[in-house]
């Protein structure tokens, strides 16, 4: 494995530090730690005694080696308290849920990120196993995020799909430039956005556009299941979604 970028900051290697932590797991050593950077293990001490002062790190004396802390918890719970819809939008995202037999969600634009807000679903009704609240989401792949792409200015799309690319995900994800254009026209056009295994091999969705008293679009219902209910049922399923993302556009996906 190539080393992890670095630079002369002591921040910045602290952040790389955390991030190697995740990546390797609980009771990872100083000494991978500083193979995996590319850093000197005395550099890497030193961030690591910073780390685990702070609360963001946890030296783990039964495995002899290094965890993620529990003040990374909290600014995790702090980045999904930021994105949390109010309690009417949670309240229609439920109905939703119940009466489409599906896992519904919401996502917004979070600067130049389409971000999952919140997220109604079950043990017989899941979401799709990538979908993270308070994360980003591939918005090329799955249909809530192509209802957002779909309202952008040309200039602030073409800024998030270099900056995010257009991974293939699933066996029918849209990753050429051309063909997600003319995806988002239609999109324009029809006022929903589908997909199907874009996202997550053998799931499939539609979308809404939730939309402000000035008409803008300010975030994007969709709904999630297994391709062969969606092929089943995409007509009631857009149905459910059109009429639950006119009724929350009453109320805005604005954060508590």
């Amino acid at each position: 494995m190539a080393p992890a970028r670095t630079t002369g900051s002591s921040i910045t290697r602290a952040l790389r530090v955390v991030e190697a932590v995740a990546a390797a797991g609980d009771g990872v050593t100083a000494k991978a730690i500083a193979r995996r950077l590319g850093a000197p293990l005395p550099t890497v001490y030193r961030a690591l005694g910073t780390l685990v002062e702070e609360g963001y790190l946890v030296r783990l004396h039964d495995v002899r080696g290094y965890g993620l802390g529990y003040r990374v918890a909290e600014l995790h719970r702090g980045l999904t308290d930021q994105v949390r819809p109010p309690a009417s939008v949670r309240a229609i995202l439920h109905e939703v849920h119940t009466a489409a037999d599906a896992a519904a969600y919401l996502a917004v634009l979070r600067d130049v990120d389409v971000v999952v807000a919140y997220v109604d679903d079950c043990a017989e009704h899941p979401r799709p196993d990538p979908m993270r609240v308070g994360e980003p989401t591939a918005p090329h792949a799955i249909a809530a995020g192509k209802v957002l792409l779909a309202d952008m200015r040309p200039g602030r799309l073409a800024e998030l799909v270099t900056r995010t690319g257009m991974p293939r995900l699933a066996p029918h994800t849209v990753a050429d430039r051309r063909a997600l254009d003319r995806e988002l026209m239609r999109i324009r056009s029809d006022g929903a956005a589908v997909e199907v295994e874009e996202y997550q091999p053998g799931v499939a969705g539609v979308a809404a556009p939730v939309r402000g008293p000035g008409g803008e679009v300010t975030g994007a219902l969709g709904v999630s299941v297994t391709r062969a209910e969606f092929a089943d049922r995409r007509w009631e399923l857009e149905r459910v979604v059109r009429q639950a993302a006119a009724r929350m556009g009453a109320t805005g996906p604005r954060p508590e």
